[in-house]
C-alpha cells in the first residue's frame, strides 16, 4: 500500500470537495497520461521538491544499490512527478507517518495539499 500526496500552488481549498475538484482539474491539465500537457515544474513546486530531497534521499531508477528503506518515496526521481503547479507523488505506507513533516514544509512555500491512501493490486 502507498500513500499519495498532491501538492499544488494556490490558496488552500475550503474543504475536501473543493480540494478534490482543484486537484482533478490540475491533474487533467498537467499530467500527460490524462491528456494534459506536461510542463516544467514552477519555481515554487521545484523548491518544494528540492526541500523534500534535501531531507530524505531521492530514488533513482538506475541505482540497484541504493537503500530504498532510507527514503519514504514510492518512486523517483521525485521531480518527475511534478508538472507546472502540480506535484503528485507517492510514499510507501510504512513511512506515511512522515507525511506530517511533509505538510509542515508546504505552509512555508504557500502550497496546498491533499492526500489519499491507495492499495496496490
Amino acid at each position: 500500500m502507498s500513500y499519495d500526496l498532491a501538492v499544488w500552488e494556490g490558496v488552500r481549498p475550503a474543504g475536501d470537495a473543493a480540494a478534490t475538484a482543484t486537484f482533478e482539474d490540475l491533474y487533467r491539465k498537467h499530467m500527460r497520461h490524462m491528456g494534459g500537457q506536461k510542463t516544467p515544474p514552477t519555481p515554487l513546486i521545484r523548491q518544494y521538491v528540492e526541500a523534500l530531497v534535501a531531507r530524505w534521499p531521492d530514488l533513482s531508477p538506475d541505482d540497484d544499490e541504493e537503500d530504498e528503506d532510507a527514503s519514504p518515496w514510492s518512486d523517483g526521481p521525485l521531480i518527475n512527478n511534478a508538472s507546472g503547479p502540480l506535484f503528485y507523488f507517492g510514499m510507501v505506507f510504512s513511512k506515511c507517518q512522515e507525511a506530517a513533516s511533509l505538510l509542515q514544509i508546504s505552509p512555508e512555500l504557500s502550497v496546498s495539499s491533499a492526500s489519499t491512501p491507495r492499495t496496490s493490486a
